[in-house]
């Protein structure tokens, strides 16, 4: 992990370093394309590729050039189809365990006030002892929901790979409930997405202005 940086200092002061490591910066983007990636699997094999519609739509097309195409044959093409996609959906699944595991190894290289836990523990103490318990709350709530969203990204890339080798493990293939929570999870991040969203955009119009760019320049000096 060469590209892990322990500190990110300002090469103009060598004291102060940026908002937001470079590591995390990368894992942040480089995590949002995978899951857009993942996400755009599904919808594409739960709209474009429904079933029936889209074999209907083969029919049409296939009859107009004179060929005709029995049911069986058409389910076989769309049925090929969907699992062309779902290759994909395990390709980004793939790079989603190992962003989290980047994530994780970058998170001991991070200086403590870039630190998730750390973060955490200071939202805390500011919400029991300090002044402006509105804004400390806020903080907790903020940094809670980022650890409640990597817990859900550890649970969807650990159900994932448990799937996507299940053909290989046959015990797997009984295990049902893996799959359904698979899939909840996936509401659950795009639930997070929503609110993540909506939060960067309320903030940017507020009192936090310049948060996307922070994310991809580093933001400000410490």
């Amino acid at each position: 992990m060469a590209g892990i940086e322990p500190s990110v200092k300002n090469i103009e002061n060598p004291q102060k370093v940026k908002k937001y490591s470079s590591s995390l910066r990368f894992w942040h983007w480089a995590n949002a394309t995978v899951i857009t990636g993942s996400l755009l699997t599904v919808l594409v094999n739960s709209t474009v590729l429904s079933g029936w519609p889209t074999l209907m739509f083969i029919q049409d097309q296939l009859k107009k050039s004179g060929t005709t195409l029995t049911e069986q044959q058409g389910r076989s093409i769309v049925g090929g189809l969907r699992d062309r996609v779902w290759d994909y959906h395990i390709y980004f699944g793939y790079c989603l365990a190992a962003l989290l595991l980047f994530r994780f190894i970058a998170e001991f290289f991070q200086l403590t006030d870039q630190k998730l836990i750390s973060n955490i523990k200071t939202a805390y103490r500011k919400f029991k002892g300090g002044k402006d318990k509105l804004i400390a709350r806020h903080e907790l709530i903020v940094k809670s929901l980022y650890a409640a969203f990597y817990l859900v990204l550890i649970i969807m890339a650990v159900t994932g790979l448990t799937l996507a080798f299940g053909d290989d493990v046959p015990a797997i293939k009984k295990l049902h409930f893996i799959k359904e929570i698979h899939g909840f999870c996936m509401y659950l991040v795009l639930a997070f997405i929503v609110v993540h969203i909506a939060g960067v955009y309320l903030a940017e119009r507020k009192d936090s202005k310049g948060i996307v760019s922070d994310m991809i320049n580093g933001g400000g000096d410490k």
